[in-house]
């Protein structure tokens, strides 16, 4: 930076990020003595920007509450995320905030976007789905921006992409741990479940339809031609049957006596896939699971009658949860 006017920028970024600045770090920040430092301070005064000068030892400058809202500093991937939290409340029906002032205040940062930016966010808010009412976020490392964004991009105009993929320890299709691996695929959807990222697509060196999860995949970048997405069901559709079919180590059939809404509160889609119950009321249900250790419990919370077709592990577990059950209820 070499213009004054693009330093008393940068200074209002610096205090927009919250805190007390002190007049040391802001001339060090900004490549300026503290004097000039001073003097950015009252430009930015001069414009009705409230910002105080706090004394003491640990004193410098801050910028309070003001009676109006000040100019916003946003980088690129700030803004990303703002409109991208605008759009996935509105979708999601989370915003405690009118419909208009959502699209408002989404309209006011579109318009000091770059065009490229701009370009790059709308094939992300096309190309994004969304499973059933959200679920508590994962635990999970967020996909970098420039990835989401270019992989957006490669769905919205069906475009073949290339990436570097680390896939999951203690699948059965991967025994060995995790391996990282370049893919080729043909993307599908772009799909947010419980607060995680995944890419649905045509892995061509699987020869067949895989599902990704973002935060494990690289340097994606888009590939020559275009290809045309198979007929069937949507992206969060079938981000919720492979994540239902996934090859975990356990195949876990059941037969419930409750139609799907009862077994969804406690094996939800994504995690179980469940059929229409007969006409004596029992519904199949199939699950594919690491560990079984979790799932007597749930099927005691269910309260209503069950079978279980396989594993004979599960039996076991079973039985060892209604033994302990049975003995805390017998009276000392």
């Amino acid at each position: 930076m070499t213009r004054p006017l693009a330093r008393v920028l940068a200074l209002l970024e610096l205090l927009q990020s919250g805190g007390i600045r002190t007049v040391a770090e802001l001339a060090e920040r900004l490549e300026v003595d503290e004097r000039t430092v001073r003097r950015y301070v009252a430009h930015l005064v001069d414009l009705d920007l409230p910002v105080e000068s706090v004394r003491g030892r640990y004193g410098g400058y801050r910028l309070a509450p003001g009676h109006r809202m000040p100019p916003l500093m946003l980088t690129e991937e700030e803004a990303l995320a703002a409109l991208f939290g605008l759009a996935a409340a509105q979708r999601a029906g989370l915003s405690a905030a009118s419909a208009t002032a959502g699209e408002t205040a989404a309209a006011k940062i579109r318009r000091v976007l770059p065009p490229r930016l701009a370009h790059r966010l709308d094939a992300l808010l096309s190309a994004l789905a969304f499973t059933a009412a959200p679920a508590a976020a994962a635990s999970a490392a967020a996909p970098d921006p420039e990835a989401l964004l270019t992989v957006a991009d490669a769905v919205r105009h069906r475009r073949p992409l290339a990436f570097r993929y680390t896939g999951a320890a203690g699948r059965a299709d991967d025994p060995a741990g995790s391996r990282t691996h370049e893919r080729t695929v043909r993307p599908y959807g772009l799909v947010l479940h419980a607060g995680r990222w995944y890419l649905t697509g045509w892995d061509t060196g699987a020869d067949a339809e895989r599902l990704f999860r973002l935060d494990r995949l690289a340097a994606p970048r888009p590939l020559p031609g275009t290809f045309e997405p198979p007929a069937g069901p949507d992206p969060a559709e079938r981000v919720l049957h492979a994540l239902a079919t996934a090859p975990h180590r356990h195949r876990v059939r059941l037969r419930i006596r409750a139609d799907a809404a009862r077994i969804r509160a406690q094996l939800p889609a994504g995690l179980a896939l469940v059929g229409e119950p007969d006409a004596e009321g029992w519904s199949d249900v199939e699950l594919r699971v690491a560990e079984l250790d979790w799932l007597p419990g749930v099927l005691a919370a269910l309260d209503r009658p069950f079978t279980i077709v396989e594993p004979d592990e599960l039996r076991g577990l079973v039985a060892a949860l209604a033994e302990r059950l049975a003995a805390a209820a017998r009276p000392d």
